[in-house]
């Protein structure tokens, strides 16, 4: 589904990924795990075009994505649930909901699929009206991945979404990252919590200064 093919992110004269390479097969989940530092987030930002890559090829499907702009991406089917959680802080969690569906036209779907999420996190269902800003952080995570499924993504990339967690909410968030894979959803999950992310996923790749140093 995904190949990605000497990848390079540069900050002005400073090269945070070096040639990175890898892919990720229909279906899979594949964890791309190092320390902070390494070039992981980096890599993922430029997977959705929210930075502009210095070099390399990304192919989704087998066609090029590197030159598309980030919403086209999102009506290609990949959707990015971004390191921070980066919820909007003045709307409500059902405007939230929402936002992550600004492509659809079919308003009896995108009910369904609300309907859908709240089945997954109860705990947005009991706050739908709140906003977002006044939620906690795991809280937000729920609602930053429940966004991200609202645009029915074949291929979901998720930016660390253990940072900050009480143990009890990472248990959750992982639960139902894990029934959204088993559901056949394509997931590439960036993790600094390497033990976590290998006991869920089907293969990892290890980082280490913006370059793929293992594979497994």
């Amino acid at each position: 589904m995904l190949e990605v093919t000497d990848l390079r992110v540069a900050y002005g004269g400073i090269q945070a990924v070096r040639g990175v390479s890898f892919r990720v097969e229909q279906g899979e989940m594949v964890a791309l795990i190092g320390a902070n530092g390494a070039g992981k987030t980096s890599t993922l930002k430029a997977l959705a075009r929210l930075l502009n890559a210095a070099g390399g090829s990304v192919r989704y499907h087998g066609e090029e994505i590197s030159t598309l702009a980030p919403h086209q991406l999102v009506t290609e089917g990949i959707a990015l649930v971004p390191e921070g959680r980066g919820v909007f802080p003045r709307m409500s969690i059902v405007e939230n909901l929402l936002m992550g569906a600004y492509c659809r036209r079919d308003p009896d779907g995108i009910a369904a699929d609300t309907d859908h999420i709240f089945s997954l996190f109860p705990r947005l269902k009991e706050r739908a009206q709140q906003l977002a800003g006044t939620l906690s952080g795991g809280e937000q995570q729920m609602l930053a991945i429940g966004r991200a499924l609202m645009s029915r993504p074949k291929l979901l990339l998720l930016n660390e979404p253990s940072m900050g967690l009480a143990p009890l909410m990472v248990q959750k968030i992982f639960e139902v990252v894990c029934a959204v894979a088993k559901e056949g959803m394509t997931v590439l999950l960036v993790e600094q919590n390497a033990k976590l992310a290998l006991e869920v996923s089907q293969r990892g790749y290890v980082m280490e200064s913006g370059e793929i140093t293992l594979t497994g």
